[in-house]
Order: C-alpha cells, then sequence, then structure tokens
C-alpha cells in the first residue's frame, strides 16, 4: 500500500536546498504506486507534482496538493539494428548513469550530455542540453500516462514541441501527464561533436587526437566541474537563466555598443546571446542578497549559501532581470521551473 505522508519537508529533496513543505507527499517506484496516488488525488482533489531529482526546480514555502517523488527506475536497449539503436530509460532513472549505460554498451549520441543533474523523466521536459547537443537530436518517443484518465499515450518528436530548453511539458500539458519512460534513437557508429566550447582543446592537452566515448564524457566531467559548482557542495539549481535570443537588428545595435560581445546561431535567423555573460557585465557576479549569492564562477548558477529563502531568490534574480533589461534592453527568462 502506498505510503502517504501529510505536511512532508522536501528541503532535502531539491539541489538548491530551500526549506518548502508539501502538503501531501509519496515515493513511487512502479505503476501501481502511481494508480493508487492518482486514486487519492481524485479522491481527495489534490492536484499531483511530480518531482524527480529536484536539479531544475525551486519550491516556494508550501507546495498545494500530492507531491511525488518519483524512484521508478530501469533501462534497455530496446531495439538494434546494428545502425540505429534505440535505448528505453525509466522517468526515475538518473540521467547520468542512463548516458554512462549507452557508453558501456558502445551506444553513441549522448556523450555531451553527460553529468547533467536530473533524471531521464525530466529530460524531454526541458529538452536539456549541452555542448552543442540537445536531447531532441536524439529523441524517438516517450511513454505518459493521463494523471486524471490514467490512459497511456505514447510522444512522438513532433507531439513534443520541443525548443529551446522548452517542450509541451512546460506549458500546454505542464502538471497533466506522468513521463513514465523515454526511448532515444542512438548509434553503434562513433560520431563525437567536439567544437562545442574547449572539449576539443581539452582532448588535445591530454594527446588524445581520437578518443573514444569514456575520454569524451571525462573530458566533459572535467570542463562542468571547473565551471560548475557540485549542488552537494554549493546547493544550486543549475542554470538559472535561458540563454536569450534576438533579433538581427538589435543584434546589431547591440554590437555597435559593444564590440565583444559573444554570440551563437538562434533559430529562425535570431542570434543567441549567453546570459551569463549579460549577467557578469551588469555587475551580478558574485554578489548577494541574504544568503543567495550569484555564483562568482558562473553567473548562470544561483548559490544557496546556507538558509536562503525561495523570496531572498526570486528578489536576487528579479533585480538581475531588472538591470540587465535597463543595460542591454534584453529579457531574461528563468530556465528553471518555479513551483
Amino acid at each position: 500500500m502506498l505510503k502517504i505522508e501529510k505536511k512532508y519537508n522536501l528541503t532535502k529533496l531539491s539541489t538548491l536546498k530551500v526549506k518548502a513543505v508539501a502538503d501531501f507527499f509519496a515515493v513511487i517506484c512502479n505503476k501501481e504506486d502511481l494508480f493508487e496516488a492518482m486514486e487519492f488525488s481524485k479522491k481527495n482533489k489534490q492536484k499531483i507534482t511530480i518531482l524527480g531529482g529536484g536539479s531544475n526546480i525551486l519550491f516556494k514555502k508550501r507546495v498545494e496538493g500530492l507531491v511525488l517523488k518519483n524512484e521508478i527506475k530501469g533501462m534497455r536497449i530496446a531495439e538494434d539494428d546494428k545502425d540505429r539503436v534505440l535505448v528505453e530509460g525509466l522517468a526515475g532513472e538518473s540521467w547520468s548513469k542512463f548516458v554512462s549505460f549507452t557508453v558501456s554498451h558502445k551506444i553513441y549520441g549522448l556523450e555531451n550530455l553527460f553529468l547533467i543533474y536530473g533524471t531521464v523523466g525530466a529530460a524531454p521536459v526541458q529538452n536539456i542540453g549541452a555542448y552543442g547537443v540537445e536531447l531532441k537530436d536524439v529523441f524517438h518517443h516517450l511513454k505518459a500516462i493521463n494523471l486524471k484518465t490514467g490512459s497511456e499515450r505514447i510522444f512522438s518528436i513532433a507531439d513534443c514541441h520541443f525548443g529551446y530548453r522548452d517542450s509541451i511539458f512546460k506549458n500546454k500539458l505542464k502538471g497533466k501527464y506522468f513521463i513514465y519512460s523515454v526511448t532515444l534513437s542512438l548509434s553503434r557508429k562513433e560520431n563525437f561533436k567536439l567544437d562545442y566550447g574547449s572539449i576539443r582543446e581539452k582532448l588535445e592537452d591530454k594527446g588524445i587526437k581520437e578518443p573514444n566515448a569514456r575520454e569524451v564524457i571525462k573530458v566533459i566531467e572535467e570542463i562542468r566541474n571547473s565551471k560548475l559548482p557540485n549542488p552537494h557542495t554549493f546547493p544550486n539549481a543549475g542554470s538559472f537563466f535561458k540563454n536569450p535570443e534576438i533579433s538581427q537588428t538589435i543584434f546589431k545595435k547591440l554590437l555597435k555598443l559593444y564590440p565583444d560581445i559573444p554570440s551563437f546561431p538562434g533559430v529562425k535567423n535570431k542570434i543567441k546571446i549567453p546570459a551569463a555573460w549579460l549577467i557578469d557585465q551588469a555587475g551580478f557576479k558574485g554578489k548577494k542578497l541574504g544568503a543567495a549569492r550569484v555564483y562568482e564562477k558562473q553567473a548562470l548558477i544561483i548559490i544557496n549559501d546556507g538558509g536562503a529563502s525561495a523570496q531572498q531568490i526570486l528578489r536576487l534574480t528579479d533585480k538581475v532581470k531588472l538591470t540587465v533589461k535597463e543595460k542591454f534592453g534584453i529579457d531574461l527568462k528563468e530556465e528553471i521551473n518555479i513551483i
């Protein structure tokens, strides 16, 4: 029988370690647990919030309704025709363990996404990405369960409406489906993407000219650890803001004022500007508000120095957004989920 607890302390279940309490809480380990939780939700008229690894989330002081900690785990090779390999991960599985599983089976395509904190189920919600690769690039389909009816649906890539750190599960279908499993289309052929960031440079520094997958993810791990704080040491939720995309016209105007402004190609002929550069130029790197701090090594990261409240973090990020808007005329948007 599913154990449902009242007034449950969520503080340790988010990587930001902000104090928060759920009205009701349960850990689910299989479909039966999920259906039992849905029955409780329906009977008691409580909305359901799904919690994975807690790495991309900011809880406010109280979370209304029933919070479900997803511990449904497992991964398998679903299909292997030598060229294309379909690999399925259940939603509660650790994302990094899933990537390691593919590498250990000599299946390629996820190397650049190694060491992203969170779960397999959260990956399509956010359309996670790093070093020139996004989940949508390898996505095949996912299975999800309607939280009201209990019916199962398969979502294709077209159904998911993937965008930059975005999907249909963050807007139109937010809170309506439980993602049960994710299947990705990978390859038995090595085709590493090494030209984003300093991956190739780091490999060459080690004297590695023709790397294998383990060497690639090892270098990516080193790069990420050098720039991003470990949430176990410095509580944080990863990148707090998305990199904004602006029109060519606005970019040309900014380029005249800031000739060194970094940029990357965006979608639909837009230009993507690193949010970290904007925040740094706005003077917020290392700045604090109470126990909330902009990380001095990477301005996209907000650190909880101990006891920071959601209100402190949001006040700090509001100041960041306002200053960037006044200085550059660019609106920053949160990447994390605020509940």
